[in-house]
């Protein structure tokens, strides 16, 4: 007969080997939706890299988390490799934001009796540049961010993947990124969304309509200047 001070030491060596297997299978799992989230990735970098400037209608929407507050625009934009983007606003009507590759103008008309307002930034001080610089060329998302697939019907999207993108090197614009990334074979790697997340906990979504792509925009839209009455700010 076995010792009886032996039944406890493999009842141990069994759960450790249970817990062995388990975390095997969890990295193997981790390590399988880490490649998914970068496949994903893939798609999204594949597509924009065969674009050279990118027109669409937006739909945008801010939650201001400190005020509880939610605003909506809407109007037209045009991004153009490299670094060049311009949003055209309905509503605010004659807002205007435009980037010339070097700078961003922010445009606001003022209200009945108040002074037009432009603001002038570098790109790297906007977030708007920053978190759609894959719209215009400005590096490759596996360089500068890290990926994780997030459940789609969660986040209220049917059409394809959400994928969240973590900068590697942190930054003021913006804590995280989702991509509303289309699956469907003719579209895929079109983001269809993008909501930008920052460290207050506001968010700015897009949702883009009426895509255009590689039809050859000159560079005028982007030589936009503000009326010479209105008040500069530099930032």
């Amino acid at each position: 007969m076995r010792p009886l001070h032996t039944r406890p030491q493999l009842l141990a060596a069994i759960a450790l080997t249970a817990l062995i297997a388990v975390g095997v299978t969890g990295a193997r799992a981790h390590a399988q939706q880490v490649a998914d989230a970068r496949a994903v990735a893939a798609t999204v970098q594949s597509f924009y890299n065969q674009t050279t400037d990118v027109s669409a209608s937006f739909y945008q929407t801010y939650v201001h988390k400190l005020y509880n507050r939610t605003d909506t625009s809407k109007g037209a934009v045009v991004f153009k490799k490299p670094g060049k983007m311009r949003w055209d606003y309905l509503r605010p009507a004659g807002k205007v934001i435009v980037a010339d590759g070097k700078k961003v103008l922010i445009y606001e008309p003022g209200e009945e009796g108040e002074v037009d307002q432009v603001i002038e930034q570098k790109l790297t001080q906007s977030q708007l540049p920053q978190a759609m610089s894959f719209l215009t060329g400005g590096g490759k998302l596996e360089d500068d961010f890290t990926f994780r697939l997030l459940d789609a019907k969660k986040q209220g999207y049917t059409s394809g993947h959400v994928l969240e993108l973590m900068p590697k090197v942190p930054t003021t614009q913006y804590e995280r990124i989702l991509f509303y990334v289309e699956s469907n074979p003719k579209v895929r790697g079109l983001v269809r969304r993008l909501l930008i997340l920052d460290a207050n906990g506001n968010r700015n979504r897009f949702d883009f309509s009426k895509l255009k792509f590689n039809s050859s925009v000159g560079e005028k839209p982007f030589q936009w200047q503000p009326p010479a009455n209105a008040r500069r700010v530099k930032m």
